[in-house]
């Protein structure tokens, strides 16, 4: 019996759904759900994801670095942001982080209470390598797109339906979400970034000033082979 796949556009959606028992991948490709790929690539050691800047800090006392976003804005007084080159760094190698953005740890914190099995992150930086360990793995799969702040977001969904596009021959996909997510994939990927710089997430980065290069950074296909994963309360690479 083939397992389940689904898709749920906005996290708001997510109480509608039954996610006990299954495994949970949090999108949110612009940007947290890239800088988490990007952080254990460079050799982070573990992330905990927290609700709030003011639990953020909390945990410098404890050796952590302190990232947090707010609007698509780094929070005055952290050590990081949300821009995938901050965790570049090769000085991260081995530390953690304890890491707050505006929609992506919010996506993570609430499949965490709904009880998902289990809980990983996706990124078209590890598009192929995250659905190749989807196809061997026992639970049927939440594709949830953190989007912004409760809304609908593109590069989101295009990303779900990359991962439908790539895993639908293992999964029975009979959600309307799913199909309509895959549809747009396709119609889309052969101009995924003019796409989603059409977006409306893509123009706030461009009136804050975030670099361009940010966009194009998150929107590359298979840069690494890793899949950051919750163990407890700590995402960790795997």
């Amino acid at each position: 019996m083939k397992r389940n796949l689904e898709v749920v556009l906005s996290p708001a959606l997510l109480p509608f759904y039954e996610i006990k028992n299954k495994t949970v991948v949090v999108i949110d490709i612009l940007r947290a759900s890239s800088s988490i790929c990007v952080a254990f690539n460079t050799g982070v050691k573990k992330i905990i994801p927290v609700s709030t800047p003011e639990e953020c800090r909390i945990f410098k006392d404890f050796d952590f670095l302190c990232a947090a976003e707010r609007n698509a804005m780094k929070v005055e007084g952290f050590n990081l942001g949300n821009s995938p080159f901050e965790y570049q760094n090769p000085l991260l190698k081995e530390r953690s982080i304890a890491f707050t953005t505006t929609n992506g740890t919010r996506a993570i914190k609430l499949s965490k209470e709904m009880n998902a099995a289990q809980i990983v992150i996706g990124a078209f930086l590890n598009l192929e390598y995250l659905c190749n360990w989807l196809k061997k793995q026992e639970h049927s799969v939440v594709l949830l797109c953190a989007g912004w702040k409760n809304m609908f977001s593109t590069e989101d969904t295009l990303f779900a339906g990359a991962v439908v596009e790539n895993v639908k021959t293992t999964f029975d996909i009979d959600c309307d979400s799913s199909m309509m997510a895959e549809q747009f994939y396709i119609q889309s990927k052969i101009n995924l970034e003019q796409i989603v710089r059409q977006s409306s997430h893509a123009r706030r980065l461009k009136s804050l000033n975030v670099s361009d290069e940010d966009l194009k950074f998150c929107l590359q296909l298979n840069q690494f082979q890793l899949i950051p994963v919750m163990k407890g309360e700590y995402l960790e690479k795997m």
